[in-house]
């Protein structure tokens, strides 16, 4: 079992894979800067996208549109972004992976109430609300790193993200700028997604009653989480991209609900080896370059590669496959080699220094089990036997403090702490995972499995949540509380 969730087919006729050319989300421009903050606006509204051809899906986007716009900022300066929300349901924003105040971290129960007024017979759990908009603050004093931003309402993250609700947001420092990688151009975000649709060309999000596969032990199939028959790249099913004979940075973003991914390319390069030069992951750079025959990635999980498409002869078909798929999901994207090139960038053998936290400097070391669990009759995902509650805190360090963490899983679970970043120290008696390296922020849990992290709670004080990325777990209430004293 490569994921835990269920399989939604779609009721439309699948569209051709790697017909369709690539696109690239829109970077976003501030609407004004000065004094060391760059300012944005954002309308959170319905727009539609012909996804799959010849007919407009619906979606709810950020600026209307699927992935939303790339937001760019810059170690140092100050991003300020206003979020207005055209949406008939409240919305929460998430900068994930974002060392932000609690204010302006999302909340889960933080909501933007809808400009329009809030829909009739409608409710939403009490939290620090806004009407109409809300302006998020990020500091922006953390290294350079591939972030995303996404919806967070308490209970509805899952269908709110599977409508569109997500986007790239890029760190950048002084440090990455000075490393001779690919840029521009050839520096590409990917966000893969997998989605199913309904026979009118809607998104199709199963209700908990409907007859789908389901995961053994689980109630509900809907519970164990959701996941679609088409791949989409950046909003495009299976798209093709063209490019030169050179060097490429893939920003690659799981941003799946459920969906698990391992992506390799098919075919390998002229001499063969390990095309896949893993330079980064969730906080940012690695340490070192290092080389994988494929990368795994658990939704809400970033792996930055470089790939040299060099040893490929031009006209060649290279395509990215997904050998945790069977059918469609099988297959991602694909890239054509066009022309050769110069290409002056390389992969220097060092990238970054990352400081190692020491187990035997942390203050504290806690339990954290994440499981499927009866309470009072009905299936649920706690942890530590307890369900979600914006009034219990499982965990509170003191600023500054180093922790160990032990986290155990039944089904697969990808952690995520938000404030923070960890390193991890081991997976069961065994060494960290190939894909463990530098700094994380979600830690791909698999089933049965044991892991340790560590990290040290700096940034801010205030209340913060950390859970479980399948989002359907999450908002099955597998999610908890820390407080920063």
């Amino acid at each position: 079992m490569d994921s835990t969730g269920t399989v939604v087919r779609s009721q439309v006729p699948l569209p051709e894979a790697f017909r369709r050319p690539l696109s690239t989300p829109p970077v976003l421009k501030p609407v004004r800067s000065g004094g060391g903050t760059d300012r944005y606006e954002i309308v959170q509204k319905e727009g539609t996208a012909e996804i799959i051809e010849g007919v407009r899906t619906r979606v709810w986007g950020y600026n209307g549109i699927m992935p939303g716009p790339t937001l760019v900022s810059r170690r140092g300066r100050t991003t300020v972004v206003e979020h207005r929300n055209e949406l008939p349901v409240p919305t929460v924003v998430h900068l994930h992976g974002g060392r932000t105040p609690p204010e302006h971290d999302g909340y889960p129960t933080d909501a933007i109430m809808p400009a329009g007024g809030f829909p009739h017979g409608a409710h939403h759990k009490e939290g620090e609300i806004t009407q109409g908009s809300r302006t998020y603050r990020y500091e922006v004093d953390q290294r350079a790193a591939t972030l995303w931003y996404h919806d967070h309402r308490m209970d509805f993250t899952g269908p709110s993200v599977w409508r569109g609700l997500a986007g790239v947001h890029l760190v950048t420092d002084g440090e990455e700028r000075a490393l001779p990688l690919p840029d521009g151009d050839r520096d590409v975000p990917l966000v893969v997604m997998d989605r199913a649709f309904a026979d009118d060309g809607q998104f199709l999000y199963p209700s908990v009653d409907e007859g789908l596969v389901k995961t053994p032990g689980v109630t509900s199939p809907h519970e164990a989480g959701v996941m679609g028959d088409v791949i989409l790249v950046n909003g495009v099913p299976w798209p093709s991209h063209e490019v030169d004979a050179v060097r490429y940075r893939l920003r690659l973003l799981n941003a799946s609900n459920a969906r698990r991914y391992r992506l390799r390319l098919d075919p390998l390069p002229e001499g063969g080896g390990e095309p896949l030069v893993q330079v980064g992951s969730d906080g940012g750079l690695l340490a070192r370059p290092v080389a994988h025959p494929y990368v795994d990635m658990a939704p809400a999980e970033r792996q930055d590669v470089v790939v040299d498409f060099s040893g490929y002869r031009v006209g060649q078909r290279v395509r990215l496959v997904n050998d945790f798929g069977e059918g469609s999901t099988s297959r991602v994207m694909e890239f054509r080699i066009a022309r050769r090139a110069k290409d002056e960038s390389h992969v220097p053998a060092r990238l970054s220094r990352i400081e190692p936290l020491d187990p035997a400097g942390a203050v504290r070391e806690r339990d954290m089990v994440f499981q499927s669990q009866s309470i009072e009759g009905h299936h649920g995902w706690t942890i530590n036997g307890r369900p979600f509650s914006v009034d219990h805190v499982h965990a509170s360090p003191g600023l500054g403090d180093v922790e160990v963490w032990n986290l155990y899983g039944d089904f697969h679970h990808p952690i995520h702490l938000h404030l923070v970043h960890f390193q991890v120290l081991n997976r069961g008696t065994g060494k960290p995972g190939r894909f463990d390296g530098g700094w994380k922020d979600t830690l791909d849990l698999r089933p049965a499995e044991q892991a340790r992290i560590i990290m040290r709670f700096d940034g801010f004080r205030g209340k913060y949540v950390f859970h479980c990325h399948n989002l359907e777990h999450e908002d099955m209430m597998m999610m908890g509380n820390f407080q920063v004293r």
